[in-house]
């Protein structure tokens, strides 16, 4: 499989190459193409680990009695806790009978060293855990599997499914990998290419921020404002001069744009592939991919039955259309027909976009399409305290005069298996 990739990632030669991924992807039965032999299993902190990274200096009694003053259940969370681990050392303990060398991994200690020695990347947790996985992932050989810990209270939609492969059957889902008995597949990715005064700035783990800096935001505020006064002032009179850099995480569900203050209005030039750009006011906008299509996207735009029922009555006053409004299953089968369009595969090689509640009055006016497709959109920031977040992860500061880029390439594509 590695010079397969090699070969094919140096050029894109149009059909040819569409032909051997084609065929590459029809590849199920046949091991030789793909032979695990180290593994980087990464698992989730738990709200546990999380709360004994907060308070790391209050004994296991004094954090279970702060717990209790702020009505949260300590037994219910460390039980989860054991739960989550029980499955990490199941398959862990699996993954080795099977002859693999594995590394078990947490966010922190998850780098791109570790990502380098693994065949195989394996998450155990839910998609937040198989967000952060792909993200150290830049390249197209490199597959992704994930396990969900917890079917019961997470959806896992990014994982293999949680009714035919819990945990607790990994061992089946190791022998049908191994035995090459599976299927590949793509899910397109976003890349970003940024310019402006924090281009270079390291991205802020939304995730690890909370744990090492709550007040962050405050402070950030502080040094935005402080910024424009001695020799960071004379590095924003020569930012123009500075190369565009793509940002180092590729978006595998969505990036959002918009400040970091929700209750602030995001102000910003919009450009949609060949479209003159728009002057734009609205609580930010979010671009996905197919993956992302069922996530955020997806509840942004979903329409209720009852948002349906209302539409149809209005329709009935305006027109000599007659429906009947009492049919709760009609209902029913509108909203789903709707809410089934805003999905799109995860290997399709475009983006979607939603303008979250554009403002339109006498001086704005709301972007054409409030939602739509793209293959290539640009922004332009006009925000004070502007933020562009990846996968609700990574952040980066997207203040005035900084322009983002968003397009999709192949060779940017993550490469994933599935088992059913």
């Amino acid at each position: 499989m590695q010079r397969l990739f090699f070969a094919t990632s140096l050029r894109r030669p149009g059909r040819l190459y569409k032909h051997l991924v084609q065929s590459f992807r029809d590849i199920q039965h046949d091991s030789s193409f793909f032979n695990v032999k180290r593994v980087a299993l990464v698992s989730k902190m738990t709200r546990y680990d999380f709360l004994k990274s907060t308070y790391k200096d209050l004994s296991e009694g004094e954090l279970k009695k702060h717990l209790d003053n702020i009505r949260s259940d300590y037994e219910s969370l460390h039980q989860l806790h054991l739960n989550h681990y029980k499955c990490v050392d199941l398959i862990n303990r699996t993954l080795k009978d099977h002859g693999i060398e594995t590394k078990v991994v947490n966010r922190f200690q998850y780098s791109d060293e570790v990502v380098d020695w693994a065949d195989l990347i394996v998450t155990a947790g839910g998609d937040g855990t198989y967000l952060l996985a792909a993200s150290k992932i830049k390249v197209n050989d490199k597959p992704v599997i994930g396990i969900n810990t917890d079917p019961k209270r997470s959806e896992g939609y990014l994982c293999l499914s949680k009714k035919h492969f819990p945990a607790e059957n990994f061992g089946q889902a190791v022998k049908r990998i191994l035995e090459g008995k599976f299927r590949w597949k793509w899910r397109q990715r976003i890349r970003v290419t940024m310019s402006g005064f924090h281009q270079n700035d390291e991205p802020i783990a939304i995730h690890n921020q909370q744990l090492l800096y709550p007040e962050h935001r405050f402070e950030e505020h502080i040094r935005e404002a402080e910024s424009h006064f001695g020799e960071e002032l004379e590095q924003r009179l020569h930012i123009h001069e500075m190369p565009p850099r793509v940002l180092p995480v590729l978006a595998l569900n969505e990036v959002f744009i918009g400040e970091a203050l929700s209750a602030r209005v995001s102000y910003y030039e919009i450009k949609r592939d060949e479209e003159p750009s728009i002057k734009q006011k609205s609580s930010g906008i979010t671009i996905c991919t197919g993956t992302g299509s069922t996530s955020w996207f997806f509840h942004i735009n979903h329409l209720p039955t009852e948002a349906v029922k209302d539409i149809l009555g209005i329709t009935n006053r305006l027109t000599n259309c007659q429906v009947d409004l009492t049919d709760q299953k009609l209902m029913c089968k509108v909203a789903s027909e709707f809410n089934s369009s805003l999905k799109f595969p995860p290997d399709e090689p475009r983006m979607a976009y939603t303008v979250r509640d554009p403002i339109v009055n006498g001086v704005f006016d709301a972007i054409r399409q409030q939602r739509g497709f793209a293959t290539r959109i640009r922004i332009n920031s006009r925000m004070w305290d502007g933020t562009l977040v990846i996968d609700g992860d990574s952040s980066f500061h997207f203040n005035d005069g900084a322009v983002a880029t968003m397009e999709m390439l192949e060779s940017d594509a993550l490469l994933t298996i599935t088992l059913d």
